[in-house]
């Protein structure tokens, strides 16, 4: 990021002051030492801190990060960038800009047998055999796998800067897909679109996947119960981002054609842990 931004500023013939804050003390290193060794990177200044905790000289007109996972939101995104936000000055820029990720059913019987641990080599598979393994979801490159609906559909959006940092970064929609065959659906592939700035974006989704992309796989979120269809159901599933004051989690379920209980309720298979 900070070579692509001084990258950036040379091309547009504009000085520019970066503050690289880090917290991981092995990219720090890394960073210190490009800093020392390459001549355009002496207006660059390290800081090894949370940004959500650093204290700027003053506020910046861009704030660059790279936070997204599979999913979009699923590294955190939004909640670091909320706390980053009181570096940014006013009218100024966040790269990205906004992302939405996107669902679609999934038929991935050995996927969804691997996360069940039903590998049949004797080694547990991907997650060890308990049922907590099917409350959890999984980046996974989808080799063998088909898609009953027509289209991946949108399912939570952010964007930064935030107008308020008093709204939530909790979410709930109800996505429904009908099938174009019959098919057993297994889960749900997750997929994210971005836009980095203007019409710049990065995507994994299917129908804007950005040439050459391999730096994210989709992730998996199986049933804990696979469901059949016929052509023409539709498959209604509800889906929750959720926190408390130690974590952020994702539930699911389906109500049609038949229900099924809510997955990782509370957090109890899966979380991501809000600490610094």
């Amino acid at each position: 990021l900070v070579a692509a931004s001084l990258r950036a500023a040379e091309r547009a013939e504009t000085e520019v002051k970066v503050w690289a804050v880090e917290k991981n003390p092995n990219a720090v290193h890394a960073l210190r030492h490009r800093r020392r060794r390459e001549e355009a990177w002496s207006c660059v200044e390290v800081v090894a801190e949370d940004m959500r905790a650093w204290k700027a000289p003053r506020k910046a007109d861009a704030v660059v990060s790279e936070l997204l996972g599979s999913f979009g939101d699923n590294e955190l995104s939004p909640e670091c960038l909320d706390g980053a936000q009181h570096l940014l000055a006013d009218g100024g820029v966040s790269i990205p800009q906004s992302y939405v990720s996107s669902l679609a059913p999934v038929c991935a019987p050995s996927l969804w047998a691997d996360a069940r641990g039903r590998t049949g080599g004797g080694g547990g598979g991907m997650a060890g055999g308990d049922s907590g393994q099917l409350e959890t979801a999984y980046v996974v490159c989808l080799h063998r796998a088909f898609y009953p609906a027509e289209a991946p559909k949108d399912c939570f959006t952010y964007r930064h800067p935030k107008r308020s940092l008093e709204e939530t970064n909790d979410r709930a929609i109800d996505l429904d897909f009908e099938a174009e065959v019959d098919t057993l659906v297994h889960g749900f592939a997750g997929y994210f679109d971005c836009t980095l700035y203007g019409d710049v974006r990065i995507s994994i989704h299917p129908k804007t996947l950005s040439e050459g992309m391999f730096s994210w796989f989709p992730m998996f979120f199986p049933l804990q119960v696979p469901v059949f269809l016929r052509k023409g159901q539709v498959i209604r599933s509800h889906w929750w981002r959720r926190h408390d004051a130690s974590k952020v989690w994702y539930e699911w379920s389906v109500s049609e054609p038949h229900p099924l209980p809510i997955q990782n309720p509370g957090g109890r298979s899966w979380s991501i842990g809000l600490r610094r």
